[in-house]
């Protein structure tokens, strides 16, 4: 069974595949009417992970901060109010209006209804308290998305790493500065996709490696520069002439690095140990289709931001982002995890949840359906309590109406029973979420799409020092740094979400020292977007595998060997799907074309 839909939202024709129909038949729902881009994009419009407000907790009275700005009118109880028994969220029950669409109901439970500042375990937290997504931590800074981690400043996704700053996508790693996918590595700098190595410095996809610098495709190889061997000596002389204490050094490092990486060709995905895998950054995983960044799942297709953290896969889930221990029969869901099962269409399910349908921060709870708040409840809908007999009626009758009279948003988007929230719903603007980061738009394009838009709160400070005042050379930068205000180099002209200004906090001056790093010229916002562009883009596209024979397409690469089964003077016939764009110049290779090259 093969169905052609047109999506309800950018009109644009998807398919839903026989693997597609047996999912959503064993969960019971319909198939999408939104095409798996504009979902996506939907859950995604309420994920804000780095913006971070001040807000007051309405419980205890303290000040605090919190993902949740004060424009969203919401009831935000600081961490310790919200996990208490304190307060029972069945207080703020409500009866189901057979007269209003079910979804109206939902919002405006959620309208009332406390929530919590930020996301994660804070009794797991220590000196950490400007992070956000995030569990075990300790003398961490503006850190997102990020669990058992020590000494960390600036970064997302980062799991078991320490000592480090303004690294994206770090795992099990070190002493690393500037780094974008980087596992098991000790004392990487401004490097990319590369695993189990250290003192490496602007460097790109490299395994076992050490020493090495400016350099990309290398295995288990030691002193290289630029890709080529050097003796110990040699290589010690170099790095000790580099001046990587100098910012204008370090700028012109990246910039040649970057030209000579591209002159080598890239496996068409990131990924190891899978079977059967489609999408980007996937790591031990098996039949998991069209999905990014994720570790340890199975049978899973539309997924992203998935990590099991090596303690229990994440099975049969589609559509959904963030999180994924231990869970199964995920649907339209963003954040859940830790046994749980059958989450549809809800944000954040976790420990232990079952049967959870159009519910928001639902902790320990089973059988709830459009719900907020509830921590250990069962048979409940709109926050009030039934029998499971009441409970089974009440829920097959609001399924019926959300067909009948379905909930319609500002821009006439249907949303009859199978659909996640309307991003109306969302507390957000488009811009705070990592919607911006994916699918960037203008505040006039995101507001024509029905999206709303966070203003930048206004700040009482003044510049004390622009970026381009600041020392070239760590060795020149006096302690009286820690209380400068100082201007990004950017200033708002980017569209990397510039905060204007920041400030060097004196843990972090004290990393710059040690590590002979120079300060940083942008705001950690921008330096995070620098980041991101290191990254592929969630699309998908079709392309052939660009190995020409003896070289590459274009002749920019001469292949080193042949690439068996082609004949060395035969273009290759693999294609695949990858996230490399065909307008992008990578020399994107098929995994037998680039394991004959780097392995």
């Amino acid at each position: 069974i093969m169905e052609t839909r047109v999506c309800q939202n950018c009109k644009k024709e998807f398919v839903v595949d026989a693997q597609d129909f047996a999912f959503y038949q064993k969960i019971n729902v319909p198939p999408p009417t939104f095409c798996p881009e504009c979902r996506l994009i939907r859950r995604l419009a309420f994920r804000n992970e780095r913006f971070l407000h001040n807000q007051t907790c309405a419980r205890c009275g303290k000040e605090i901060i919190s993902v949740f700005p004060k424009r969203s009118r919401l009831t935000v109880y600081c961490s310790p109010c919200w996990w208490s028994d304190e307060w029972d969220g069945l207080e703020y029950g409500a009866d189901y209006d057979p007269s209003r669409p079910f979804l109206e109901q939902v919002r405006e439970l959620f309208q009332k209804v406390p929530v919590m500042n930020l996301f994660g375990l804070y009794t797991t937290l220590v000196n950490s308290d400007y992070t956000n997504m995030v569990s075990y931590l300790k003398n961490c800074y503006l850190a997102t998305y990020c669990d058992f981690s020590e000494n960390i400043l600036y970064g997302s996704f980062i799991e078991n790493s320490k000592d480090s700053a303004d690294n994206l996508m770090l795992s099990k790693s070190e002493l690393c500065y500037g780094c974008t996918h980087v596992t098991k590595c000790y004392r990487a700098f401004f490097s990319a996709d590369s695993e189990e190595s250290h003192d490496i410095y602007f460097s790109k996809d490299l395994v076992g490696c050490s020493y090495c610098f400016g350099s990309v495709n290398l295995r288990n190889k030691k002193y290289y520069i630029y890709n080529e061997p050097h003796t110990k000596e040699e290589f010690d002389a170099f790095l000790a002439n580099a001046n990587l204490g100098s910012a204008s050094a370090v700028e012109a490092y990246t910039a040649k690095a970057k030209e000579f990486w591209s002159k080598f060709p890239r496996k068409y995905y990131h990924g190891r140990h899978n079977v059967d895998v489609s999408g980007d950054y996937i790591l031990n995983s098996k039949n998991v289709r069209d999905s990014f960044i994720v570790t340890g799942a199975e049978d899973s297709r539309f997924c992203a931001f998935v990590d099991s953290a090596g303690k229990g896969k994440m099975t049969d889930a589609y559509d959904f982002i963030n999180f994924g221990l231990t869970s199964s029969l995920l649907y339209e869901v963003f954040q859940a995890g830790d046994q749980v099962s059958k989450i549809l269409f809800s944000w954040l399910a976790v420990t232990n949840c079952r049967e959870i349908e159009y519910s928001m921060f639902s902790v320990g709870s089973k059988n709830l359906f459009g719900s907020v708040g509830l921590k250990k409840r069962e048979y409940c809908i709109l926050n009030t309590q039934y029998t499971k007999e009441e409970y089974e009626k009440l829920r097959a009758r609001i399924v019926e109406d959300m067909n009948q009279n379905p909930y319609t948003d500002k821009g006439g988007h249907i949303y009859k029973y199978g659909e996640f929230f309307p991003p109306e719903m969302s507390p957000f603007g488009y811009n705070e979420t990592t919607a911006q980061e994916f699918f960037p738009l203008t505040k006039e394009k995101a507001l024509s799409q029905n999206y709303s838009w966070g203003e930048a709160e206004e700040k009482n400070y003044k510049t004390t020092l622009a970026a381009a005042d600041l020392p070239d050379h760590i060795k020149d930068a006096a302690d009286a740094m820690v209380g400068e205000t100082i201007e990004c180099a950017h200033k708002q002209t980017c569209n990397d979400q510039c905060s204007l200004a920041f400030r060097i906090i004196p843990q972090e001056l004290e990393f710059y020292r040690k590590m002979n790093l120079p300060l940083p010229r942008y705001c950690p916002n921008c330096r995070h977007f620098q980041r991101i562009a290191q990254r592929n883009t969630i699309h998908l596209y079709d392309r052939r595998c660009r190995c020409a024979g003896e070289k590459s397409d274009g002749g920019i690469y001469d292949n080193a060997v042949t690439h068996s089964p082609h004949a060395l003077t035969e273009h290759c016939p693999n294609t695949f799907r990858t996230a490399y764009a065909p307008e992008r110049e990578d020399i994107v290779y098929c995994e037998a074309c680039y394991n004959a090259e780097v392995a």
